[in-house]
């Protein structure tokens, strides 16, 4: 297997009279996605949580999915069988989407445990930073997994698919164990400071925190 992986993320806002029993539908032709060969890992399903600076940005629901290669996540994307569950399932039912891909050292495991907990947050930087100061940002969040213990995983990395990224430009993605732990994480005072350092210096212009919990199997 590859040194890296592709995390591609898309969060979707499903629209407020989306008929329940197509949203449940258009969730199961998304996981079927697994099958396809460019597809190491993929889930979704209902966010448990999203915080945004912008009240615009209001997404119900999430995809998390991991490609050996760029080319990979280029073949997914003009997949026909993915075409075909953004055009018969999702395209009627989704009011706004946003998507970021990085590319990220290797996981251990390349699958998220079912059940287990995922917070993805997702940095809109100020205009003209230079790459020095992305390069601190980016260092500052690497050392996360460090500060906290109960982090399983983490990747971090800059997007490279600006198209329907909303202006979002970095992103970290870290598992827990479950949700108890990720919700722990919200007092962790190291990350706080990182959180506030990072404002102070005048870095940042948004965030966006979307937590998740992998579904368990049908």
């Amino acid at each position: 297997m590859s040194s890296q992986t592709v995390e591609h993320v898309v969060l979707f806002k499903a629209k407020d009279n989306a008929d329940p029993s197509k949203i449940n539908a258009w969730l199961d032709a998304l996981n079927g996605l697994i099958s396809l060969d460019q597809v190491l890992h993929l889930s979704a399903g209902p966010a448990l949580q999203i915080r945004s600076s912008s009240s615009s940005l209001g997404f119900t629901h999430i995809l998390h999915c991991r490609y050996g290669s760029e080319q990979d996540l280029a073949a997914y994307s003009v997949h026909p069988s993915h075409v075909s569950v953004v055009k018969d399932h999702g395209q009627s039912l989704i009011d706004d989407i946003m998507a970021v891909d990085w590319l990220a050292a290797a996981a251990h495991d390349i699958h998220p445990p079912p059940g287990s907990a995922i917070r993805v947050t997702f940095l809109k930087l100020k205009e003209d930073l230079g790459d020095d100061v992305k390069s601190e940002i980016l260092a500052g969040i690497r050392g996360i997994k460090e500060r906290f213990g109960q982090i399983t995983q983490f990747t971090s990395g800059e997007n490279f698919s600006p198209g329907r990224a909303k202006g979002f430009s970095l992103a970290w993605l870290a598992l827990f164990p479950g949700r108890s732990e990720l919700e722990s994480m919200d007092s962790n005072e190291d990350l706080i400071y990182l959180k506030e350092q990072q404002k102070d210096k005048d870095f940042v212009e948004s965030e966006l925190v979307v937590d998740y919990v992998v579904p368990l199997p049908l």
